[in-house]
């Protein structure tokens, strides 16, 4: 069975550029371009992505913001969360860890270091 992701950014460069990393990987991808539309993409029609990969600094709703929304719904305590940021601070990586983020990517990133942080995920 195909993995599938949801790869969240404002950014169309960076949702290309990650999808293509992943569709090469073999993942189904989704894209969402902020927090808003990702929820609403994982409501409609039973979307359970097995990763999402969320930015940080997004317009409506950040990554913050849509990582603790994500937690806080049973049905995706399975789903895994990477933060994919420019934020580099130590205290930045510690705040997306204690919303629920499983993992910390920081942008800009090789395909190789995605690979990587995927493997530390278990995918």
């Amino acid at each position: 069975m195909k993995r599938t992701a949801l790869i969240v950014d404002d950014s169309r460069a960076m949702r290309l550029v990650m999808g293509r990393y992943l569709k090469e990987l073999g993942y189904e991808v989704t894209e969402a371009g902020d927090g808003k539309e990702a929820l609403e993409a994982l409501n409609r029609q039973g979307a359970h992505p097995d990763i999402a990969l969320v930015d940080w600094n997004m317009p409506t709703m950040n990554g913050i913001e849509l990582v603790q929304a994500i937690r806080r719904e049973p049905r995706f305590s399975d789903v895994r969360l990477m933060m994919v940021t420019s934020e580099t601070e130590g205290a930045r990586v510690e705040t997306a860890l204690e919303a629920g983020a499983d993992e910390y990517l920081m942008k800009p990133f090789t395909r190789e270091i995605l690979v990587e942080k995927l493997a530390v995920l278990g995918f």
